[in-house]
């Protein structure tokens, strides 16, 4: 799909404020999805798959956790049951059948029900359903640019104050102004970003991820995907977010000396919102005239 930007949408991925079609009242979204300084753990999830895998893990830490205490309790008793002071005399007995064929057997239990546990798990993630949005996402040295692949526009993100943009990626007043101006503040600097991508909640949303140079990868922590962009392929991720606010991610795939600095910023929001949003959106970036009182919706 040929991707449609004007000068305005042009000037904006550019511009050192964000550009207009994305005030969706950012002010009005809370922040969740973004790393905490000095906490631990997964971040919330929001999405069927987040919460699936946070489950998985929690569920796999208990076997490993029971199997370690076990293998130690018996390496313990062991060496204390069967030292040279207690047992002068070895014994001379080369095998124990019933003793291999619980080790063999036991094991094998565990894993066909890890098994059991994961794979419907993963089947979820990988059998990609009818989407309600479509968008494609590229990876670029060192930024992201979507397109609305059913709505006929496209912009590109880039993160406030990213080197790539010419600036000296430190934290100037200039910087903090253009986060504040954004809606963010101080706390998200690194992690947001000039234009965010705008979903609607409880909608599927299938994203279609490449790369345009080297590899990439297209990640968001509290939606529980992540995929790789190659260039020259097109892979696919989908989620359904469950709950409106502003999610960040990072580009996971080392990617060149800028990597560090393309981050994700994603934005769901109420049906509503999406629509009036996406009014704005076409005629700013695909210069597709849109009716005026739809296009000024709240």
């Amino acid at each position: 799909m040929t991707k449609h930007l004007t000068l305005a949408g042009f000037l904006a991925a550019f511009s050192s404020l964000p550009a207009w079609a994305q005030s969706v009242d950012p002010q009005g979204l809370e922040i969740i999805g973004k790393p905490v300084d000095g906490l631990m753990g997964f971040q919330p999830g929001v999405t069927q798959l987040a919460t699936d895998q946070q489950w998985l893990d929690g569920m796999i830490l208990v076997i490993i956790t029971l199997i370690t205490l076990f293998v130690t309790a018996l390496l313990i008793w062991v060496a204390i049951r069967y030292n040279a002071k207690r047992n002068p005399k070895p014994a001379t007995f080369t095998h124990h059948s019933t003793i291999e064929i619980l080790w063999t057997i036991g094991p094998i239990l565990i894993l066909v029900a890890i098994g059991a546990w994961s794979l419907p798990i993963l089947f979820r993630q990988q059998e990609i359903p009818v989407a309600d949005v479509t968008i494609k996402a590229t990876g670029n040295q060192w930024y992201w640019s979507y397109e609305y692949v059913d709505d006929d526009f496209g912009f590109d993100s880039y993160m406030i104050g990213a080197p790539a943009l010419g600036g000296e990626n430190m934290k100037t007043p200039e910087v903090i102004a253009e986060l504040e101006a954004a809606g963010y503040s101080e706390a998200e600097w690194l992690l947001a970003t000039d234009t965010a991508v705008v979903v609607p909640v409880n909608k599927t949303v299938v994203m279609q991820v490449t790369g345009s140079d080297v590899i990439h990868s297209w990640t968001i922590p509290a939606f529980g995907v992540k995929q790789d962009g190659v260039p020259g392929r097109l892979a696919e991720l989908w989620f359904k977010a469950e709950k409106e606010g502003v999610y960040f991610g990072q580009c996971s795939e080392l990617c060149g000396i800028a990597h560090a600095y393309m981050p994700i910023t994603v934005k769901v929001v109420s049906e509503e919102a999406y629509a009036a949003w996406l009014g704005r959106a076409k005629a700013e970036y695909a210069g597709i005239p849109q009716d005026l009182t739809f296009a000024s919706a709240d």
